[in-house]
């Protein structure tokens, strides 16, 4: 009996320990002033002037971002409203290394008046070694309601390796990314874009129950995919050159193909989990390098003679070989008459080849070059009725 007593004596003294807790957690929410001294940025870059509730960032140049000051980010959920100045690519970065290199991206395109319709309006895409791989992520892309004059309204959910992002709409998310791609878990926050920025929350480990592990992805299980290459190391391919590829003719070869020989020295490479094969993480372009070309091969083991269709994306450029005959060559440069559907992304839809299989062992070689963006393929065939693929 006296220990109820005590308990219930000691009760209400506990409590207000357990509501201090409660109430500095919530004290967590970070309401970022849009003033100089919390971001860096370049002389001339931003203008910091009133408006809204905590000022309003005006960005008047690029092209780096501007650096959020003393905030290291892993999980919770980014606010902010952006109103459109101009044409371009308004977005946030986050878990961005300390050199900005490496973290995540996500991100409007502003040029003229879009509807839910323009699948291109917002994206996602991680960013490696510097660069951006938006062109190997077409499906990290979709349609938005976004308002040329006046404010939008964004909100991003990032619980470990799922976002969940909004656009004006708070009831749906207008993205949802599963699998996050960066190899960054946490870093700073930064904002790109000549527009305008105010009104950025922070709400650290608020993740409204999104699960931190990885979603579902519609590729894993496909067993047409081919994921295991041996990629070389790449070298300089000015442009204007092409690698010399032996073709047929009457007389016999024109000159010997330029291949990898037993000299060339491999790598392992395997595809992620949307079934890319991403050189980008391997091979960070340096200064000066303008064109880089790299050699990816496989094996498939066929159990008679047979004729099967490979589905190819690529970025930028590909030649592509069967059993040391020369079978496709195409280009894929953005923005240009020879980029492939979807415009330049590097896509399972880019390319079908009919791909002639020999009884036996069949080696397929790839040569891919790169100059813009994200480099690399993705590989899938119709079907895989007696035939094995390299693991």
């Amino acid at each position: 009996m006296y220990r109820l007593y005590f308990l219930l004596f000691m009760l209400p003294l506990a409590w207000p320990a357990y509501a201090q807790k409660t109430s500095v957690r919530k004290s967590q929410e970070l309401r970022i002033p849009m003033t100089a001294g919390k971001w860096t940025y370049a002389p001339g870059q931003v203008d910091f002037i009133a408006g809204k509730e905590a000022g309003v960032m005006k960005i008047l140049k690029g092209p780096k971002s501007i650096v959020l000051n003393d905030v290291v980010f892993s999980n919770g959920t980014i606010e902010y409203d952006v109103e459109l100045t101009g044409p371009g690519f308004p977005g946030i970065n986050f878990r961005m290394d300390a050199d900005q290199q490496n973290g995540e991206n996500f991100y409007l395109r502003s040029f003229g008046k879009v509807t839910p319709d323009v699948r291109t309006t917002v994206q996602y895409a991680p960013i490696v070694k510097g660069m951006s791989m938006w062109d190997l992520t077409d499906e990290y892309q979709t349609g938005a309601s976004i308002a040329e004059a006046g404010w939008n309204h964004v909100k991003l959910v990032i619980s470990g390796r799922q976002m969940k992002a909004y656009v004006n709409d708070m009831s749906k998310p207008v993205l949802v990314v599963p699998e996050l791609e960066s190899p960054e878990t946490g870093g700073s926050i930064s904002l790109s874009g000549s527009v305008n920025y105010a009104n950025l929350v922070i709400k650290p480990d608020v993740t409204e129950g999104l699960n931190p592990e990885p979603g579902y992805n519609i590729v894993a299980h496909d067993t047409r995919y081919l994921r295991n290459w041996l990629v070389s190391a790449p070298a300089v391919l000015p442009f204007g050159k092409e690698p010399v590829i032996g073709l047929q003719s009457t007389y016999g070869k024109t000159d010997p193909a330029e291949l990898p020989d037993s000299s060339t020295r491999w790598s392992p490479i395997k595809a992620e989990s949307r079934g890319i094969v991403n050189l980008s993480r391997q091979y960070a372009h340096k200064p000066g390098e303008v064109r880089l070309l790299a050699w990816l091969k496989t094996s498939i083991q066929s159990n008679k003679a047979q004729e099967r269709l490979l589905s190819l994306g690529f970025s930028d450029e590909v030649w592509v070989f069967v059993n040391g005959q020369f079978l496709y060559a195409d280009k894929n440069y953005f923005g240009t008459p020879q980029q492939k559907y979807p415009a330049g992304r590097c896509t399972i839809e880019n390319a079908s080849i009919r791909l002639p299989l020999k009884e036996g062992n069949n080696e397929i070689l790839i040569g891919l070059a790169n100059y813009f963006y994200g480099w690399g393929i993705v590989a899938r065939l119709d079907d895989t009725v007696g035939i094995q693929i390299m693991k």
